[in-house]
């Protein structure tokens, strides 16, 4: 019997955090359906030291680089490196410099780590990330109607990363857990219908999922948490709440990235506004995009 296929590695390689391209690499494996991939960031890389490491570490484990330094001198070391490792590398900024350079008139400053500006975007997306840990999780139901984006599933839907990601962006995000025959906190029945989606997933996805979460937790696996009876149970309440509210999209986020479900919100809320659906006729009332979608 053949072994697995050993897992593959790209190297995000940068001399500030590497958020802009582990979400450029992270956004084109989405076009890579099943590939085992991970992806592992190298911040605040500023020294030929560090880049030799990271080089023959990446020579050993055969991983791609990505990787954004300004600096000129630490580039060129990255690349002679890889060349003599045999190592790929991309340089997703490099080119995109170098044409500004030509347009512009004038060479890029090489100054590595340049923060954005504090600007109002910047303080939008800080004011956002701490409205989503107040709320998540069902916490302060009285504050949703301030909400951008409010989220209900079962536990373990990915409601928590989801609403982290998107509160990143700038969206104000509130997520609700469905519990078996417990009802939903009436607040959601007095909020605009647009702002709400749900999160479903399928059966055996949920079980794996829960039955992990309880051995990392040393908890015993018979639980009603982990048993494939009683979450059948809650999977069946959870799509009867979803039908009863027929204006809420619900996602189905089996075997699907953050950043894949995320996606999709954000289709969702651009239609809504490109055809003018206004909260009013959002009320309760199917608009064409409430329901299910799976797959």
């Amino acid at each position: 019997m053949q072994g697995s296929a050993p897992l593959k590695r790209v190297f995000v390689v940068s001399d500030s955090t590497g958020e802009t391209a582990e979400r450029l690499v992270r956004a084109v494996l989405l076009q890579f359906a099943r590939s085992e991939i991970e992806v592992v960031v190298f911040p605040r890389v500023r020294k030929i030291a560090d880049v030799t490491e990271i080089v023959v570490r990446a020579g050993r484990e055969a991983a791609l680089i990505v990787y954004t330094l300004v600096d000129p001198l630490v580039r060129e070391r990255m690349v002679s490196l890889a060349e003599e490792n045999n190592v790929e590398t991309v340089d997703p900024i490099g080119q995109l410099m170098a044409r500004l350079a030509s347009v512009l008139g004038t060479a890029p400053s090489g100054t590595p780590g340049i923060m954005p500006s504090l600007d109002e975007d910047y303080f939008r997306r800080i004011e956002a990330v701490e409205f989503s840990v107040k709320h998540d999780d069902g916490q302060l139901p009285q504050g949703l109607a301030r909400a951008d984006i409010v989220m209900v599933g079962l536990s373990r839907t990915s409601k928590t990363p989801l609403s982290t990601f998107l509160a990143q962006r700038g969206y104000k995000v509130a997520n609700v857990p469905v519990v078996l025959g417990i009802p939903l906190p009436r607040e959601l029945d007095e909020i605009p219908q647009h702002k709400i989606y749900g999160l479903i997933i399928d059966l055996a996805s949920l079980v794996r999922i829960r039955r992990a979460r309880l051995k990392q937790l040393n908890m015993p696996l018979d639980s009603d948490y982990g048993m494939r009876e009683h979450i059948l149970k809650e999977l069946k309440y959870a799509r009867e709440i979803f039908r009863n509210h027929p204006a809420w999209p619900v996602l189905d986020v089996s075997q699907k990235a953050i950043e894949e479900t995320a996606s999709i919100i954000f289709w969702i809320k651009r239609e809504r506004e490109r055809r003018g659906l206004t909260e009013e006729l959002m009320r309760g009332e199917p608009d064409g995009f409430g329901g299910f979608y799976d797959g």
